[in-house]
């Protein structure tokens, strides 16, 4: 076929006005083949509708090029192009874009030239034959590219990453095709064990990411161990992986088939091509070995990921953790082997144990033999390390490094220390694959980097498996038998080893998948201390750090003796929930030494001298290195010894202090934990005793719960009753995949899903439900409450909402734990006249305690008939602060003249004789914004609900009550106080929220408008860990601020000013 032949043949098609962009597929096809007759030109539907672009170009079975090609007259430039060409510009080296007239070459991602045999004009195609030798040229040196040797780690890394990137996009699209289909492909197969016996809630992107990236890393260690550089291919790959791991192996094995899914061939081998290209073992000598980053492969992966997927380098603190860290705790768990256990080799020591494992066997009668299982003695090394999750294999590759530093000058044995003495002890376990591969492949690097030499197929003792889960059955396939192998093995560990060393840096979730029965049974037990239930409705033992290291405990206990060495979040360390846990650490434990690395930006921590303090990761939860020692010494009924030491300062400060110190050197700080709470910090106890004198405020306000959990604040918080009138509208109107598209909701959540919110909203779309609610401090909102569970809120907390829904009531919101707002004073006390949302105050977790409890309809009533409300106060706690002040309590308040009149300090006499709840709640409000109390009392409000002096002197009582019930309807913006502004909005223009700036006494929303003359103690207030001035705009920012917000803003600010005023004036009354 001529070019002529082809423009003839498409203009024919072209001008039937039924022709589409696979209509001149065909005819673009032969042309091709008939300028290039030993290319062999592929366009493949199932391929195409599954990420591949429309033609791939082979010569002999090898990859050379690739053609994708649009409708005739779209623009090959169009923005709407963009992420399906950039895709694969990064993923094809070799790659031409076409509408089938104009022909736009690139190379390596970059554009080389442009040429078009035809136009459009008038909707008629005109040929353009000047140009037809030129194409033919281009299209001849298209396919005779030429494969440049790659040198550059760099430019490896960037490679991969591109072809790994496409190959994830073609799995996805397979993954999703078959579910459309109802088809149960080979790789949906593998994706489904996975599913079924590894990560539960694994979707099809996810897992397409980790096969993509196991498949790119496992040709990576082939590459890495193939002596005949001029070759390579997908059976290649398969021979070359390492025996050392097994499953890698066989999954290759897989890959390298004739079964491998065609859809995904092409892809596969293009990432040949690349390694074709690379020698990989030279181009990974010495690269990575930076001063703080001592590890090729995670240096290697970091490149990988930055072109891969940035945000995950991003975020890359979650698995990798710094060297100076690992090489700390590795050091740390050596010396306390020599040092506690006699063993003057530490991690390298050789001795061995007998233990008992269960067998089967047959007695030796053949007629009547009986299986039965039996004991046998098994001798094993007494220094079993394990690293529960092992990710890359950081810490293992550590342990051989120091280890290896012993054998300086005794190379001659060192390759038989490893097959006998060393790799049997190395344990890990890893869930995802692609760091699994990666683990074995550092494994494989550092050992051959040491001068071993194999001399049998030992395989590397780190297994794909679940740490925390005991082993799924096999499902059948192929594929879960190969991940059954593994997790059996992983399990004969779990059973059967002697663990004495657990190690790493465990994962950290708040939101664990990993609930299975056995874990969950063991995190119990951190629920009662001596015994007794620890009576928390909310906590963070569902963490997966904990689970990890409920794990290891578990471990080191069925051993009866070693160490449990992690580097994890240090909210275990004093958070009251945690109490549980540090006593079951504490029974379990001889001596427990923690490093308090803090870092903790969600708490705003700082250095004791204000300078910044800064965390190891790129992460914001603070850690802490954390070592348990058990030597099986410890008498039963005697808590084990804690040791802390708080490191603060910057990154690099803290990585020199590890490096320069080890266990021996630190100067712990030994604590003394007393119960309840049993904290592994240093507190200062000056004040205690008097302080446990006072109530605490959830013993005087029994009724109590956490504010409303939304789930889905999208749909269920909205600035106007009107805006979220529409919102329910479009819940019941829109279908799914619209709404879902609209709200930015793709999935559902564990406690909110689509349904049950459609249902919920369906049945309770009445007015009356539309109510207030107390999203942030000074910021009310509008909500469709139903008080259904698991509707269109996750957890509405009914059984506290509902006194204050359409009531006239008050409530107390309390943060129980200062620590949530880090080193700043004090500030967790607010107060409501509305429901309230969980995140109320900084970090959530904001206390609602309700002063009266509301009856349900007709069934509590007064001897009128009427139905009545009684407080929510604790009667014996109430009856002696009565006693104390010589006074009577009531359930009502007939007046508050005797507090609230002619801002007199004086107290009526008449009125001396009662008290009433809301005078209580006042006098509590007082004492809590007291800064003195706030000063005074600030370690002890860091870790549970605050607790107030009983009032024993009635004019202090009443002086208390006039300021708190003052502070109360200044904080309600009920106060006229309020109404006398302060400030001024001199500009007129659109009132939209921009940026918010404070600039020499002016706030500005935007470039021309500003609220002016704003006091600096405003502006800068804290309340519930927000500074309501700054974050009330913020949560504005791009919306048009009305008549009545603009008000309301200048009401915030009288009230921040008049809480700094009053707050001063509490502090002259002596509490005590």
């Amino acid at each position: 076929m001529t070019i002529q032949q082809y423009l003839t043949k498409v203009e024919t098609l072209y001008k039937t006005g039924n022709a589409r962009e696979h209509s001149y597929r065909g005819d673009l096809q032969n042309l091709i083949m008939a300028i290039l007759p030993d290319i062999l030109v592929t366009n493949e539907p199932a391929r195409v509708a599954c990420g591949a672009p429309d033609y791939v170009l082979t010569r002999k079975d090898i990859p050379v090029g690739y053609i994708e090609a649009k409708d005739i007259g779209v623009d090959l430039g169009s923005k709407t192009l963009k992420e399906q060409f950039d895709r694969y510009k990064s993923g094809l080296s070799n790659l031409v874009f076409t509408d089938y007239m104009d022909f736009h070459f690139y190379k390596d991602g970059e554009l080389t030239t442009k040429i078009a045999i035809a136009k459009l004009e008038n909707g008629t195609i005109v040929p353009q034959p000047e140009n037809f030798d030129q194409f033919t040229q281009l299209i001849k040196n298209f396919a005779q590219t030429v494969s440049q040797t790659i040198k550059s780690p760099t430019k490896l890394a960037q490679m991969m990453a591109g072809k790994a990137k496409l190959m994830a996009d073609v799995i996805e699209k397979s993954l999703n095709y078959d579910d459309q289909e109802g088809k149960r492909s080979t790789i949906k197969s593998q994706m489904l064990s996975f599913q079924q016996m590894l990560i539960h809630d694994i979707d099809n992107k996810s897992f397409a990411d980790i096969y993509s990236q196991t498949i790119a890393y496992g040709m990576f260690a082939a590459r890495y161990h193939d002596p005949t550089l001029p070759t390579f291919s997908r059976m290649e790959a398969a021979e070359l992986i390492p025996k050392s791991n097994p499953f890698l192996r066989k999954l290759f094995q897989d890959i390298a088939g004739f079964d491998l899914d065609t859809r995904l061939t092409w892809i596969v081998d293009e990432l040949v091509n690349i390694f074709l290209a690379s020698d990989v073992a030279l181009i990974m000598k010495n690269f990575g070995k930076s001063t703080k980053q001592e590890d090729p492969v995670v240096h290697f992966y970091e490149t990988f990921l930055g072109e891969y997927n940035p945000a995950l380098r991003k975020a890359r603190g979650v698995w990798y953790t710094p060297q100076p860290v690992v090489n700390f705790i590795v050091r740390a768990v050596d010396d306390i082997l020599k040092t506690e256990f006699d063993l003057p080799q530490g991690l390298a020591d050789t001795s061995k144990i007998k233990i008992k494992k269960k067998a089967i066997t047959q007695t030796a009668s053949k007629k009547n033999a009986v299986i039965k299982e039996v004991e046998v003695e098994h001798e094993v090394h007494k220094v079993q390390i394990l690293d529960p999750a092992t990710g890359t294999g950081t810490f293992l590759a550590e342990v051989v490094k120091h280890i290896h530093k012993k054998f300086e000058g005794q190379q001659g044995i060192w390759s038989k220390y490893v097959t006998k003495d060393l790799i049997p002890r190395l344990n890990g376990f890893e869930l995802l694959m692609a760091s699994y591969a990666m683990a074995h492949l550092k494994m494989d690097m550092l050992l051959t980097e040491t001068g071993y030499k194999p001399t049998d197929d030992q395989r590397f003792r780190i297994f794909l498996t679940n740490s925390l889960e005991e082993a799924h059955p096999d499902t059948g396939t192929l594929f879960s038998s190969w991940l059954s192998d593994e997790a059996d093995q992983a399990n004969a560990i779990k059973r059967d080893a002697p663990v004495m060393v657990v190690m790493g840096n465990p994962p950290y979730s708040g939101v664990s998948s990993n609930n299975g029965e056995w874990i969950s049974k063991l995190i119990d037990d951190y629920k009662y201390i001596d015994g007794e239930h620890f009576k928390e409705r909310k906590h963070w033992l569902n963490d997966d750090y904990v689970k990890f290291m409920r794990f290891g405990q578990h471990f080191i206990d069925k051993n009866g003796s070693g160490v449990l060495a992690f580097i994890n979040p240090h909210g275990f360390l004093d958070n009251p929930t945690f109490r549980g846990m540090r006593w079951h650490l504490l029974q379990s434990f001889d001596k427990i030494y923690t490093i308090d690395l803090h870092g903790n930006s969600t708490k705003k921590e700082v250095c004791p001298d204000g300078s910044p303090d800064k965390n190891v990761f790129d992460i914001m939860q603070g850690v802490s290195i954390n070592i348990f020692v058990k030597t099986n010494t410890k008498k039963v009924d005697e808590l084990g010894k804690v040791f802390h030491y708080d490191l603060f300062g910057k990154r690099d400060l803290k990585y020199d202090f590890l490096l320069e110190n080890s266990l021996n050197t630190i100067n712990f700080n030994e604590l003394k934990p007393e119960k309840p709470f049993l904290l592994f910090v240093a507190r200062n106890n000056e004040g205690a005793s008097e302080y446990k004198q006072g109530f605490g405020v959830n013993e005087i306000f029994t009724i109590n719960s956490v504010g409303s959990v939304s789930a889905n604040d999208g749909l269920n918080i909205s600035f106007t009753k009107e805006e979220q009138k529409n919102k329910i509208i479009d819940i019941l109107s829109i279908p799914e995949n619209l709404w879902r598209l609209k709200y930015k909701r793709a999935k559902d959540a564990r406690d909110w899903t689509y349904l049950s919110a459609y249902n919920d909203a369906l049945k309770n779309n009445d007015n009356e439900k539309y109510v207030k609610t107390s999203y942030r401090p000074f910021d009310i909102r509008w909500s469709l409450y139903t008080g259904n569970s698991r509707g269109l809120y996750s957890s509405p907390q009914p059984k506290v909402m509902k006194h204050l829904i359409n009531e006239n009531n008050l409530g107390l919101i309390i943060g129980r734990q200062g620590q949530a707002v880090g080193s700043m004073p004090w500030n967790l006390s607010f107060i409501t006249n509305t429901i309230t949302d969980f995140n109320m105050y900084y970090r959530g977790g904001g206390m609602l305690f309700p002063l009266y409890l509301y009856p349900e309809s007709n069934i509590q009533q007064t001897l009128e008939g009427n139905n009545t409300r009684v407080p929510n106060i604790n009667p014996t706690i109430i009856k002696q602060i009565a006693d104390g002040l010589r006074m009577t309590f009531t359930y009502e308040k007939e007046t508050e003249s005797n507090v609230c009149f002619a801002n007199s300090d004086e107290v009526r006499p008449e009125f001396r004789q009662s008290f009433a709840p809301i005078d209580l709640l006042d006098y509590i409000y007082a004492v809590l914004h007291s800064p003195t109390y706030r000063e005074k009392y600030k370690e002890f409000l860091k870790i549970d609900f605050p607790r107030v002096p009983a009032p024993t002197d009635a004019d202090q009582f009443w002086k208390l009550v006039r300021l708190g019930g003052e502070l109360r309807q200044i904080h309600l913006l009920e106060s006229p106080t309020v109404e006398k502004y302060i400030t001024q909005y001199p500009e007129d223009g659109d009132n939209i929220v921009t940026k918010p700036v404070y600039k020499n006494g002016n706030v500005y929303i935007n470039d021309d408008q500003h609220f002016a003359n704003v006091p600096e103690v405003a502006w800068n207030f804290y309340i519930g860990g927000y500074q309501p001035a700054q974050k009330w705009l913020k949560d504005r920012k791009n919306r048009e601020l009305n008549y009545d917000d603009i008000l309301h803003y200048q009401k915030i600010i009288v009230a921040l000013s008049e809480t700094d005023r009053i707050m001063k004036e509490i502090d002259i009354i002596k509490l005590e």
